[in-house]
């Protein structure tokens, strides 16, 4: 069975009509103040970074340590709450050499982004994920030179200019 619907005309509105108190409507300035809560684990996270300390978590039951932190463990689905101090230093799991920036510039030395596993942080997760593994660039390298396993220590901002941000690594280089 088919159900049709009368149809009704629509009907226009005009400046005028606003003008006249014909429509009901309401001005109003937003006013979108507001607050960001980085939340425990990425908070102490950030708070470490601006320290010049990388901050993992450990779970008590599986023992799995990854970064960032969290405060669920996603595999035993555990709380979280064992905070580890980790070495500023990993391999180079994924990498990208970038000849155009972020707003669509050319540039003619590329930036390097990669995924760096963290030394001290677990192997694998679930889907074979690397568990410790944080995007950052790398830097002081020859972009002929970055390969898959390669070895690298983060470069960190003076201390006095850390605002606990990822950007308090400048970037990983290369460890000779």
């Amino acid at each position: 069975m088919t159900v049709r619907f009368k149809q009704f005309p629509g009907v226009s509105l005009s400046e005028e009509d606003f003008r006249q108190g014909k429509v009901l409507y309401q001005m109003d300035e937003l006013k979108a103040e507001y607050a960001w809560d980085s939340g425990i684990a990425i908070g102490a996270y950030l708070a470490g970074l601006k320290r010049g300390v990388i901050l993992g978590v450990r779970c008590s039951h599986c023992r799995k340590v990854v970064v960032p932190p969290r405060t669920v463990c996603e595999w035993c689905f555990r709380p979280m709450e064992e905070y580890v101090e980790l070495p500023d230093t990993g391999t180079v799991n994924t990498f990208s050499l970038c000849y155009i920036t972020w707003d669509m510039r050319r540039i003619s030395e590329p930036e390097i982004p990669a995924v760096i596993h963290l030394d001290g942080t677990s192997e694998l997760g679930p889907s074979s994920v690397i568990m410790g593994g944080i995007l950052h660039k790398l830097g002081e390298v020859d972009p002929k030179e970055v390969h898959i396993g390669m070895r690298v220590q983060a470069v960190w901002k003076p201390a006095a200019e850390r605002t606990g941000a990822i950007t308090d690594i400048l970037y990983f280089k290369p460890i000779r």
